[in-house]
């Protein structure tokens, strides 16, 4: 119903961004891959859109490329693979590291997704590879394979936790993980000149040891 929205952001507090369109606050669920590329947009910015209707509920999700966007819809006709989850596979690597691993078969990087056991990672594995496969010959997703992962670097920090480090757990709790969890990752690579989205950024690519 709603392919994208055109505004100004008003709130970012992941995974939760609010954008004023018109003078209406839209509330978009996304990736922390969007938020990524929203980081230092302060002017109107396009949030390409995907309406999630439940039964108790209708949730807008928000992507800033249309690769991201694809990845969820087709994430979500996985069974077993809720909207939820499928946000912390965007938020945990790229597009480009998912299909690859997929392609791969490499299912012990799967695994490393928040909430991804191994009975799920085999069968995101199977199903993904074949739901993917049209798509890609289609033209409408890409990717370039990848080996490896990267690390972050940081600094650890005191047990008390920081406005940003309380954010930014919080933002990890809402993708799956739990708090001792999120916790022991934001303040593995925690530093006060990190911004909020910095900070996730880098907790997240510390699971890709």
């Amino acid at each position: 119903m709603i392919g994208f929205l055109r505004g100004s952001l008003v709130q970012k507090q992941p995974p939760m961004l609010v954008l004023d369109v018109n003078g209406v606050g839209y509330e978009i669920e996304a990736p922390m891959s969007t938020f990524y590329q929203l980081e230092n947009s302060d002017d109107s910015v396009t949030i390409l859109t995907h309406m999630h209707v439940r039964e108790d509920a209708m949730l807008l999700f928000g992507f800033a490329s249309e690769s991201e966007r694809i990845l969820f819809k087709t994430l979500i006709k996985v069974n077993g693979v809720g909207a939820k989850m499928a946000l912390g596979i965007l938020s945990a690597m790229s597009v480009n590291e998912f299909c690859s691993y997929v392609d791969a078969a490499d299912v012990t990087a799967l695994t490393r997704i928040p909430g991804v056991g191994k009975k799920t990672a085999e069968r995101l594995q199977i199903e993904m590879r074949d739901r993917l496969k049209p798509i890609m010959e289609s033209g409408l997703l890409q990717y370039e394979p990848v080996s490896g992962g990267q690390t972050a670097t940081g600094q650890k920090t005191a047990p008390i936790l920081s406005t940003v480090q309380q954010s930014a757990c919080d933002a990890l709790m809402a993708l799956g993980y739990k708090p001792p969890q999120a916790e022991k990752m934001v303040q593995s690579v925690f530093d006060e000149s990190l911004s909020l989205e910095e900070v996730i950024k880098r907790a997240l690519q510390g699971i890709k040891l």
